[in-house]
């Protein structure tokens, strides 16, 4: 075994101080001069020629240490020095002078490379966010502007507010793409920091504990549903994480994924499926003309949004006079205990705690009018009566794996006898649909093989043979298969325009940046995309019952929006208050939220005629293609 020497062990010693950083090396380049000061010093004093003070009296050893610290820390003390001195004291100063210029050379030398560290882990996003009520955003996607921009909406009201992203992507960078996508975020404050949002201590960074909401975006990886997995475990398997729960929002992509992230989060995570949502908006919107713009309005924070009141006052009441205690907002349902209910039977009492369910511009705007009268025209209003649902034939263009949820979740909504056409390039898959969705008295389902892009085949379609045009992106390389969606929907606007039809067009885009080049410009069309994600999870952001109110508004079990003919409710010609409208809805149990007039049908500027949650004692002279937007069963 090798003998270990003295100077070995002391390199060492060395070695192990230096590692420890700036503290080491200026500790060692004080030593360093304490032992040249030291040195100098007695060596002045031994040669017996001190300086001496004007007394005569010569300086001690304490004085000379003091004149050797100044010839070491300014080289040009020596040069001030009387030459008269001697050698015996010039040299000795000389030489502290020298090491002095080494010394403090070396000093700012660490301290400049310290500064630069500092500077780089700033840059990096490294350092503690002190924030306390923020909203925490955990990974990076394209989503991520929508969500930024409905938050920064949402919080225009508050003094002061703070989101906080976590993202393996440089801080710099992050901060730049927000700025030129977002733009001004008024009072709300961004703050990126760089890491990853599965490592427990780099969530440390952005302070969860502190945080009032957690979003989590799946990015863009391969399995983007683990992510979130293992980002929820992060969050509530940290053992120093704080005892209140979390507010976790997130979306999953396989809904054989989502009963596991369940069980991780339990009650601290609110998700949606996205895969699930998106079907079913794409089949209302595509069925209902002017459906797309309300629920535009209803997920974005820029006009009217859903809330949640409590009213003790009306403790007793029943759920249809509490329709009418509003003037400026608009009553669809309430919250007793855990289970939210939209649009309940007319006749359910409100207790003191329930929880009105409240779609108004501004939780500040949601005030009780006071009204006892509300010059209802009894005689305007129409007698309910049922019409038979006519059989509905859809067009499907392309194919995906929601492609069989579509058409099954469309079964659930069309009347019998109806029929959906679906066109692919792919002639494999018509086992696939024949197998997942099979034809039955309600629909039958048939596949025709062709290219969607073809112009010659979509002529040969006939166009005006469908009630309902729905475009499915084929799940390869998002920028290829928007191409295609792309191309399809402008043959069909073209056809759509030249024949002079009013087919709604419900299409999807894979990456939000290419919703912009297929921008809406008819109320008849909808483009689904990660863009309504985005919106949902803002809102829930804010409010996590809010998901329990879309899951029921977008179920075709519970209750959902539809436009329905205004005559089947008020006469025509003759101006009606929106209170009217509401009373011939509440006989029918029906919520009447709003209206769509014709005659704005295309301008954009008017939201394409749709007006929700007006107000309710303002007149409106309604006339034949006008809707009544009302929140039912059927």
């Amino acid at each position: 075994m090798r003998n270990i020497t003295f100077m070995e062990r002391l390199r060492y010693a060395f070695d192990n101080t230096m590692s420890r950083g700036v503290i080491a090396l200026i500790g060692w380049l004080a030593v360093v001069s304490v032992v040249l000061i030291f040195i100098a010093s007695i060596a002045v004093s031994l040669s017996g020629n001190v300086p001496v003070h004007e007394d005569g009296r010569p300086f001690n050893l304490f004085e000379v240490a003091w004149v050797s610290l100044m010839h070491t820390m300014d080289a040009g003390a020596i040069g001030g020095q009387n030459i008269d001195s001697g050698t015996t004291f010039l040299v000795p100063m000389m030489l502290a002078t020298i090491g002095g210029i080494f010394i403090f050379s070396t000093l700012i030398g660490v301290l400049n490379s310290a500064i630069e560290s500092k500077i780089d882990e700033l840059r990096k996003g490294r350092s503690f966010v002190v924030e306390q009520n923020h909203i925490v955003i955990l990974g990076w996607s394209s989503q991520i502007f929508s969500i930024i921009s409905e938050l920064v909406i949402a919080n225009e009201s508050q003094r002061k507010s703070c989101i906080v992203i976590l993202a393996e992507k440089d801080k710099v960078e992050m901060e730049d793409e927000i700025r030129n996508k977002v733009g001004d975020t008024g009072r709300t404050r961004i703050v990126c920091r760089t890491g990853s949002p599965i490592d427990m201590t780099d969530l440390q960074i952005v302070n969860p504990d502190g945080s009032r909401a957690i979003v989590i975006l799946p990015g863009e990886a391969d399995n983007p549903d683990s992510h979130v997995i293992k980002t929820i475990l992060a969050l509530t398997n940290n053992p120093n994480r704080r005892a209140e729960p979390y507010h976790i929002i997130s979306e999953i992509r396989e809904a054989d994924n989502l009963e596991v992230a369940r069980m991780i989060g339990k009650h601290e995570a609110q998700l949606i499926l996205a895969s699930d949502f998106i079907s079913r908006i794409a089949v209302q919107t595509c069925r209902q003309s002017g459906l797309s713009v309300v629920y535009t309005e209803l997920l974005d924070f820029s006009g009217d949004e859903i809330y949640f009141r409590v009213e003790p006052t009306l403790a007793g009441k029943t759920f249809g006079e509490a329709l009418f205690a509003y003037e400026e907002s608009s009553v669809i349902g309430i919250k007793q205990g855990e289970h939210v209910l939209l649009n309940p039977p007319m006749d359910t009492r409100l207790n003191a705690d329930d929880l009105l369910v409240v779609i108004a511009e501004d939780d500040s705007m949601i005030r009780l009018s006071g009204n006892t009268s509300f010059g209802v025209n009894t005689q305007a209003i129409q007698k309910p009566h049922t019409d038979l649902a006519a059989p509905e034939r859809t067009l499907i263009l392309g194919w995906n794996e929601r492609g069989s949820q579509i058409v099954n979740e469309l079964r659930a909504y069309v009347a019998p006898n109806s029929e959906a056409m679906i066109v692919a390039g792919d002639g494999s898959i018509a086992e696939q649909i024949e197998e997942r969705c099979p034809s039955d008295e309600k629909m039958s389902v048939k596949f025709h093989h062709g290219t969607t892009t073809d112009r010659r085949l979509l002529n040969e379609l006939n166009l005006s043979q469908y009630k309902n045009v729905i475009i499915l992106s084929p799940m390869n390389d998002p920028q290829e298969a928007d191409a295609q969606t792309l191309i399809t929907l402008l043959h069909l606007r073209d056809i759509r325009q030249k024949q002079n039809l009013t087919v709604p067009i419900v299409s999807e885009m894979l990456d939000m940046r290419n919703r912009e080049l297929a921008k809406v410009t008819n109320a008849d069309d909808f483009i689904v995309s990660d863009k309504l994600i985005s919106l949902m999870l803002s809102q829930i952001a804010e409010n996590k019952d809010l998901l329990d109110v879309f899951i029921d508004l977008f179920d075709p079990e519970g209750a959902e929006i539809y436009l329905k003919p205004v005559a089947d409710y008020v006469a025509m010609g003759q101006p009606v208050n929106f209170y009217t409208v509401m009373a011939a809805g509440l006989q029918r149990n029906e919520v009447a939220i709003g209206y769509r007039l014709e005659r704005d049908a295309g301008a954009p500027d008017k939201q394409y005629g749709v007006t929700i949650n007006p107000p309710k004692s303002s007149s409106v002279t309604y006339a034949a293609g006008d809707k009544v937007i009302v929140l039912a069963d059927s």
